[in-house]
């Protein structure tokens, strides 16, 4: 296995989740300074919140996790919409289409197409970076400028077919 594909099917590996937070969330902060764009303090709480899992959350979801940490001020929907679309622009985030949710991206700042692999038990979600290659060359060859693309893929993980049986 190389790499990358290691890096890429973390999910479904086991790993030390704290490191894999801690290093998604400096190289985020790292990718923002070097942009010279602000990581607020919001921003930061809503990447935080979605490392804290290799699971796609909600928009709704990151709102109540937000309101439960920080009672003293309800938090309004469209601040967690905006910061949800800085994450995205800059590549710090993806959106999975068919849950309407959001995870992290294993590799920050990259806007390049992604492929996931979604446990439809656990609800885990690996992320690969590059879609393959074939179709690509098949839209290039057919004239066709890919501009945005999502490959989900959804099935069974190895830990939930051990506990399915």
């Amino acid at each position: 296995m190389s790499p990358k594909t290691e890096t890429s099917a973390i999910a479904f590996r086991k790993h030390d989740h704290r490191r894999c937070q801690r290093q998604l969330l400096s190289e985020a902060r790292q990718l923002c300074e070097a942009r010279k764009l602000r990581l607020t303090s919001r921003r930061r709480q809503v990447l935080e919140i979605l490392l804290a899992s290799h699971q796609p959350l909600g928009a709704y979801d990151i709102l109540a996790e937000l309101n439960r940490v920080d009672s003293a001020e309800r938090i309004a929907p469209a601040i967690v919409y905006r910061a949800l679309e800085f994450l995205m622009a800059e590549g710090l985030i993806h959106r999975i289409e068919s849950r309407n949710a959001f995870i992290s991206c294993i590799h920050p700042g990259h806007h390049s197409a992604a492929q996931f692999l979604i446990c439809r038990d656990c609800e885990q979600v690996a992320e690969f970076e590059n879609i393959d290659p074939g179709l690509l060359s098949a839209a290039d060859n057919l004239g066709f400028a890919v501009d945005h693309s999502v490959v989900e893929i959804t099935g069974v993980c190895a830990e939930c077919q051990k506990h399915g049986d």
